[in-house]
């Protein structure tokens, strides 16, 4: 796991190339990694022969940032041995993203105890998290439901 702070982040992830061929900008990191603002910006690359945003780009946007957060949260020095990945997504396509399009992601306290507690007891987590993304007048444009798939590899540590 990469140890950095939420400056270093943002910087890694506009500067990655699946995200910044696709017109995906991270805007900013929370403190703690608590959130995430993502924009994804319409250009020539993403838009499809309707003048949309291209349904694999938002996609694509939307998948990798709840993991990142919990890797983030859940082991902040890069101690623990996690594996956190995306398990599932269903997208659902409300209006054409005509726009730029938006969406933040949050993780809460409680999230994060749910999150701790259960990988104490079962040593794995899963739960599903809905995301919105909106156009810039503010309508929702992508209902995206993520499943986060957390591991703790280390056995050891578990209560059994």
């Amino acid at each position: 796991m990469l140890v950095v702070s939420e400056h270093t982040l943002k910087w890694l992830l506009r500067l990655y190339p699946p995200l910044l061929l696709q017109r995906v900008w991270v805007q900013e990191f929370g403190r703690n990694f608590k959130s995430v603002k993502v924009k994804i910006n319409k250009s020539l690359i993403n838009r499809n022969y309707n003048g949309s945003i291209f349904g694999g780009t938002i996609f694509a946007a939307a998948d990798p940032f709840l993991p990142v957060l919990f890797s983030q949260v859940l082991n902040p020095d890069g101690k623990r041995k996690l594996k956190i990945w995306s398990k599932s997504s269903k997208i659902e396509f409300l209006k054409p993203g005509l726009t730029d399009l938006f969406f933040e992601l949050k993780i809460t306290d409680a999230d994060v105890s749910e999150f701790e507690q259960a990988l104490t007891v079962l040593g794995k987590y899963e739960k599903a998290y809905p995301i919105e993304i909106f156009n810039t007048g503010g309508e929702v444009c992508v209902l995206l439901h993520n499943e986060v798939y957390v591991r703790d590899l280390d056995v050891s540590k578990r209560l059994i």
